[in-house]
């Protein structure tokens, strides 16, 4: 795909973001084609709001619409599905820019700190496909000091925010990951995601649905806006 400049505004949005939340508290989608309206009806899944959370100190506007995020850092295979859904009524959203950032595997954002102000790596956008669909080819993220792993998400409808939050990564995975180069030089997060000063306050709804794929992980969950 073309790696063009994706222009937007950073209104804050008028209404809170919410998530298509399970049963079980995680929102997730597994498969876009039974996902929206249909999921609704069988009472699989219903639309709750969720607190929104901080975009952090790291955002930086105007990234680059593309699906491969990585630069060549590396890091596990992170495959993203990420869908967005009309919060009225839960049918998939075409068209949503799907905003996303986070940290390599040593715990550096692009754009921040030394020789990294001019670089882009683990930044971007994708459009919502006609099933509310954004795709994201990344890594695993890495951790710093006082947060467990996450990564920043934005969705923009019409040239607005309507949601700003982050996801989430269960400890237990991510302990396992952390075995492996390049994460396992710096050992495991200091705290957990229930120590986490931002998963305490919502993180929970962010937690991605992860499974193994070859040598990576999916990692789906699903986010109702409002337009």
């Amino acid at each position: 795909m073309t790696e063009n400049t994706f222009t937007r505004r950073t209104t804050l949005a008028k209404f809170g973001g919410v998530v298509l939340a399970a049963a079980g508290g995680r929102a997730l989608l597994a498969d876009p084609a039974e996902g929206g309206n249909r999921a609704v009806e069988t009472g699989a899944v219903q639309c709750v709001l969720t607190p929104e959370l901080t975009e952090g100190p790291y955002y930086i506007a105007g990234e680059k619409l593309r699906r491969d995020l990585r630069e060549g850092h590396r890091g596990t295979l992170l495959t993203l599905r990420l869908n967005v859904l009309n919060a009225s009524t839960c049918k998939p959203l075409k068209g949503a820019a799907v905003d996303i950032w986070h940290a390599d595997a040593a715990g550096n954002y692009s754009g921040f700190g030394s020789d990294t102000s001019s670089r882009t790596f683990l930044r971007g956008i994708q459009k919502t496909d006609a099933n509310g669909l954004a795709l994201f080819t990344t890594i695993y993220p890495g951790w710093y000091r006082g947060r467990a792993v996450h990564i920043h998400v934005k969705v923009h409808v019409g040239g607005n925010v309507v949601h700003t939050g982050q996801l989430f990564f269960p400890d237990a995975l991510t302990r396992e990951v952390y075995k492996a180069a390049p994460y396992a030089s710096r050992g495991n997060p200091d705290v957990t995601d229930a120590q986490d000063s931002i998963y305490v306050n919502g993180g929970k709804r962010g937690l991605l649905a992860l499974k193994k794929s070859g040598a990576g992980y999916i990692g789906t969950i699903a986010m109702g806006v409002h337009k």
